[in-house]
Order: C-alpha cells, then sequence, then structure tokens
C-alpha cells in the first residue's frame, strides 16, 4: 500500500514501508528506547531486539478514518520511567512524520515489548 499526493509538479507516491522505516528511526533516538521489537514475542515471552534494517518490522502503518495510525512495538530501557518514555515518543514521532511528510497521524500507538539492561 502507499499514499499517493498531486502537485503540480507531478504525482508522489510514499509507501508504508517508508513510513515505517522513518518512524523506526525516530523512535530509536528517543531517550529510553533500547530498540525496536518485534510485533510478535518470540518463545517464552522474550520480544526479539530488531536491527536497522529491519525497523519497518516493528511498526505497523494503517490508514484510518481521520488520518494514518502508527502501532509501534518498543524494548524499553531498565530504570526509566516507561509512561515519560512512551509519552515522548510518541510527541517526537508525531512531530517528525507530520513534519516530514506533511500528512496527518491521527494515533500513534506504542506497545512495550521488553525491558532491557542498557549496556
Amino acid at each position: 500500500m502507499s499514499i499517493e499526493r498531486s502537485t503540480q509538479l507531478g504525482n508522489i507516491n510514499i509507501s508504508h514501508d517508508a513510513i515505517a522505516s522513518l518512524a523506526g528511526g525516530v523512535v530509536t533516538e528517543c531517550y529510553g528506547v533500547v530498540g525496536m521489537a518485534s510485533q510478535k514475542v518470540v518463545k517464552d515471552g522474550i520480544a526479539e531486539l530488531l536491527r536497522k534494517e529491519n525497523y519497518s518490522k516493528g511498526v505497523i502503518v494503517r490508514d484510518g478514518a481521520k488520518g494514518l495510525e502508527l502501532d509501534l512495538y518498543l524494548i524499553i530501557g531498565f530504570g526509566v520511567k516507561i509512561s515519560e518514555v512512551v509519552n515522548e515518543v510518541q510527541k517526537k514521532t508525531k512531530y517528525v512524520l507530520e513534519k516530514s511528510l506533511d500528512l496527518k497521524f491521527n494515533a500513534i500507538n506504542v506497545y512495550v515489548q521488553g525491558v532491557r539492561v542498557i549496556g
């Protein structure tokens, strides 16, 4: 799937995978985030930490009624306040994506898949 826009210079198509990769890069720069996690929890309740080239596997982009919706799957660092980290991830992701892509994001849903010791 992709998002299509028409301008006076031509057409623009932005794929959901491109949006997911951009979102993954933004999220991993936030304080307290260890990395992106796979959408599915691997056996024994352990979440797989994704590498940079696979960030899109930890993000789901959906077309909602009022705009786009994102589901982010994260692994948070041990010892940080989870509610503050998640709030910051939501605000920063929404801001950067809306400014970069000129699209409206209705919801940024964050799912914490695990907590890891940083270091």
